[in-house]
C-alpha cells in the first residue's frame, strides 16, 4: 500500500476509537440532573460575578441574575475589576431599575502579583460573601458577567446538589449568530468535550476533571477545604484548575451542557474568536514545544488527512486511501452532528469541520508564538507573560 493509504487507515482507526472509546464525547445528553422533590430548607447562595469592562453585556445578563426565582436566601456580589466603561455604576442602575435579589458592587483594586484578574476578583467577592453578618453562605455561584440565566437557573443548580455533588457546572450555550460564530463556536465546545469527556468527568473517582467557568455552583465548605481561589490564583484556564482543586480534596463534580444558561457576548469577527482561543491555547499545552508539535501533527492526522486522502485517492486512483479517508471524514462529520443540533445549526456545516480544525491549529500556533514573544495571555488590557495551567498537585 502507498504511504497515503497508510495515513488514511491510521486516521480511520483513530476515528473508530474516538467514536467508541473516548467516553462518547460526541453525545450531548449530559444535562443537569433534576431532583424529584424540593428540599425542606433551601441553602443560602452568594452569586459572585467578576466583571471587567462589561457594560455592553450587563443590561442583559445582570437582570437575569437579580430576577432569580429562588426560595432561599441569595445575594449577588458584582466585583468591578478596574473597568473603564462604567460597569460598576451601570450595575447599580440596573439593580435600582429591576430590583430582585440584593446587589453589592465592589472593586478590589489591581490584582496582586501572581494573580489573574478574574481570580483576584473572585477572591474579593467570595471574601465579602463569607464576611456577611449572617455567616458564610452554603453555596457560591461563580458566573461570568456575560452569562444570562433563566429565572429557575439557580433553583435547578442547587437542587442538583442533592445527589451529594459539591461542584455543579454547566457549559453555557455560546452565542451563534454570524458566519464566523457558526463555523467556530460549536466546534469549540466539541473539541472541549473531546478533550474532557463529560461522562468521564461525572463518574465518581474519575481522573478526568474539568468545569465550565461561566457557570459553577460550588459548596462553600468544599471551596474552603480546597483553598479556592488562592490555590489556583495564577491559572489562566481557571475552570479546569478549580475543578482539579475540588477533586483533589475529595469533592464530587458534575459537568454538562446548559439548556437555559446562555452567553450573550458577541464574537462577530474572526479576530474576536481568534483572541478568545489563542489567549489560553498554549497554556493548555503546558507551554511545551513538544506538546505543541504533537498537537499540530495530531490535528493534521485526525482532521486534515481524511479529506486530503479522499481527494488525492480519487484523483490518483488509490482506492484504499480514498475509502479510508472517506470513512474517517464520515465518522468525523457524524460525531459533530449532535453538537450542531444542540446549537440549532444546519447539518451541512458538519463536513466543514476540517476547515475549522485548520483555524484552531493556526490559533494554537499563534498562542505559542505570542507566549515566546513575552506577550502571554492577553485579555482586556492585561497580559500574563507566563500564564499557568491547572496545577497537577
Amino acid at each position: 500500500m502507498s504511504i497515503l493509504a497508510w495515513i488514511a487507515l491510521g486516521s480511520c482507526t483513530i476515528w473508530a476509537w474516538l467514536l467508541l472509546g473516548q467516553g462518547f464525547f460526541w453525545r450531548t445528553d449530559q444535562r443537569l440532573p433534576r431532583r424529584a422533590a424540593e428540599p425542606d430548607r433551601w441553602p443560602s447562595v452568594a452569586v459572585v460575578v467578576p466583571a471587567r469592562d462589561e457594560a455592553e453585556v450587563l443590561p442583559v445578563s445582570l437582570p437575569s441574575l437579580l430576577g432569580q426565582d429562588y426560595p432561599g436566601a441569595a445575594e449577588v456580589f458584582l466585583v468591578d475589576d478596574g473597568s473603564d466603561d462604567g460597569t460598576g455604576d451601570l450595575a447599580r442602575q440596573l439593580a435600582a431599575r429591576h430590583g430582585g435579589l440584593p446587589l453589592t458592587v465592589t472593586s478590589p483594586g489591581p490584582p496582586e502579583p501572581g494573580w489573574t484578574g478574574k481570580l483576584w476578583a473572585l477572591r474579593h467577592g467570595i471574601g465579602l460573601a463569607r464576611a456577611r453578618a449572617g455567616g458564610a453562605p452554603d453555596f457560591l455561584l461563580l458566573t461570568d458577567a456575560d452569562i444570562a440565566h433563566a429565572p429557575d437557573s439557580l433553583r435547578t443548580l442547587v437542587a442538583a446538589t442533592a445527589n451529594d455533588l459539591d461542584l455543579v457546572s454547566q457549559m453555557a450555550r455560546l452565542r451563534v449568530a454570524g458566519a464566523w460564530e457558526r463555523l467556530i463556536v460549536p466546534a469549540f465546545v466539541y473539541f472541549f468535550c473531546q478533550l474532557y469527556p463529560f461522562r468521564w468527568i461525572n463518574r465518581e473517582g474519575a481522573r478526568t476533571t474539568a468545569a465550565a467557568g461561566g457557570c459553577v455552583l460550588l459548596r462553600t465548605a468544599v471551596a474552603e477545604r480546597a483553598g479556592v481561589p488562592d490555590a489556583v490564583r495564577g491559572a489562566v484556564i481557571d475552570d479546569v484548575s478549580l475543578a482539579r482543586a475540588v477533586r483533589r480534596c475529595g469533592g464530587r463534580i458534575w459537568l454538562g451542557l446548559a439548556e437555559r444558561v446562555d452567553s450573550v457576548r458577541p464574537y462577530p469577527r474572526l479576530g474576536d474568536l481568534w483572541r478568545m482561543v489563542s489567549r489560553c491555547a498554549y497554556a493548555q499545552l503546558r507551554h511545551s514545544v513538544l506538546l505543541l508539535a504533537g498537537t499540530v501533527a495530531g490535528l493534521c492526522l485526525v482532521y486534515l488527512a481524511p479529506p486530503v486522502c479522499l481527494a488525492v485517492g480519487l484523483f490518483g486512483g488509490d482506492a484504499v486511501a480514498a475509502w479510508a479517508g472517506g470513512a474517517a471524514w464520515a465518522v468525523m462529520a457524524g460525531t459533530y452532528a449532535p453538537m450542531l443540533r444542540y446549537y440549532r445549526q444546519p447539518l451541512w456545516w458538519a463536513p466543514l469541520l476540517p476547515v475549522t480544525a485548520v483555524l484552531y491549529l493556526l490559533m494554537t500556533v499563534d498562542s505559542a508564538v505570542q507566549h515566546h514573544r513575552g506577550r502571554g495571555a492577553a485579555w482586556k488590557g492585561r497580559t500574563y507573560p507566563r500564564p499557568q495551567t491547572a496545577p497537577e498537585r
